[in-house]
């Protein structure tokens, strides 16, 4: 009788910690006033167009998904010459990879800040990278700010340059919507 009672309450937690990690996430779109920029000695400049998806709970943060898409078309260094030069193909082949994508795989939280590991890929190439952010929400809107670094040789973007470094830095602001 005992073994069947303990039996019992563990399938009822091991169904209780289902379903709440079952359960659904807010859902959000990315919305307006986003940013992506990305930073070198030269060049500089951001990329205008990105649209995707986020579900976040941050209770729940093995439920949690972004599916993020930019628009390699919509890069703006201020310089039309150098805006057509990076869409072709040495760079970023925006013909043959018109956007930049980012799944996440995993979300971590890190004191008051996450950890959003996932696949970034670029000109056909995928990496795995963890991308630190903070967030912000206030009513359906939420806030996702962060700074990274992106090799981009790793991902095929160019070649090795004396004017152009090899490391990126991108900053990123990710407004998104509950839905």
């Amino acid at each position: 009788m005992k073994k069947t009672v303990l039996y019992l309450a563990y399938a009822s937690f091991l169904g209780l910690s289902t379903s709440v990690a079952l359960m659904p996430s807010d859902h959000y779109v990315v919305g307006d006033g986003h940013s992506i920029e990305f930073k070198s000695k030269d060049p500089s400049g951001s990329f205008k167009t990105m649209e995707g998806e986020i579900d976040f709970d941050e209770k729940n943060l093995d439920a949690c998904k972004f599916n993020l898409k930019i628009d390699v078309s919509s890069i703006n260094t201020g310089n039309g010459m150098m805006n057509k030069k990076a869409q072709i193909e040495e760079w970023f082949n925006a013909k043959k990879y018109p956007e930049i994508k980012f799944k996440s795989t995993k979300v971590e939280k890190k004191g008051s800040d996450y950890a959003i590991t996932g696949d970034l890929t670029m000109k056909g190439v995928t990496k795995s990278i963890t991308i630190p952010a903070t967030m912000t929400s206030s009513g359906n809107k939420i806030v996702f700010k962060g700074t990274f670094k992106v090799n981009r040789l790793d991902f095929k973007v160019g070649h090795k340059s004396d004017t152009v470094p090899d490391e990126m830095k991108i900053n990123f602001t990710v407004p998104a919507d509950k839905k």
